[in-house]
Order: structure tokens, then C-alpha cells, then sequence
């Protein structure tokens, strides 16, 4: 695994718990971006708005998740970057917002 973090399993393990206990997060999100998809130009604006909140949702869980677990390590820096590119790989709606999180 040359390259890998040593955080990178644990990291997947943590985004593979927020799929299962959070999925309807992530529904709601994919619902969200259907419905601002199919929507006229007058309600495209505030549907948008409701995926982006949606998303946010999300991110904010993921985010909690990630620095609750980097509290009780030494080189937290370490685990944050590798749970952040766990999230753009599996979860690439949420990368940006966790990020700035």
C-alpha cells in the first residue's frame, strides 16, 4: 500500500457507517437534485437551494464524524486528509463542503 495513508481503511469504514446510518441524508440529497432537475425556471432557484441544504446536511455528519475521531490523535492532520479524499472519491457531492468544514 505505498502511497496509502494509514488512515485510509479507517477512513472508509467511517463513510461506509454514514451510508448505513445515514442514508436517507444522502436520499434526500439525490431526491433533491431530481426535483431541481425536473423543475420549471420559477422554481429552480429554490429547489437548488434546498439540495445545496441538503448537502450541507450531509457534509456537517461527515465532518462531525471526521473531527470527533481527530481529537484523539496526535497527528490528526494526517486522518482529516485521508478522510477527505475518501469523501471526494465515494461521495464527491459532499468533498467541497466537508472540506471547508
Amino acid at each position: 500500500m505505498f502511497g496509502r495513508s494509514r488512515f485510509a481503511k479507517l477512513a472508509e469504514t467511517q463513510v461506509d457507517l454514514f451510508l448505513r446510518e445515514h442514508g436517507e441524508v444522502v436520499a434526500d440529497a439525490d431526491a433533491r437534485l431530481a426535483a431541481y432537475n425536473r423543475a420549471d425556471r420559477t422554481e429552480a432557484e429554490e429547489l437548488y437551494g434546498d439540495y445545496v441544504d441538503a448537502v450541507d446536511t450531509g457534509a456537517e455528519i461527515l465532518a462531525e464524524m471526521r473531527d470527533h475521531f481527530a481529537r484523539t490523535l496526535d497527528d490528526a492532520q494526517e486522518y482529516v486528509d485521508a478522510f477527505n479524499r475518501v469523501v471526494a472519491k465515494r461521495l464527491p457531492t459532499y468533498a467541497a463542503a466537508v472540506e471547508r468544514l
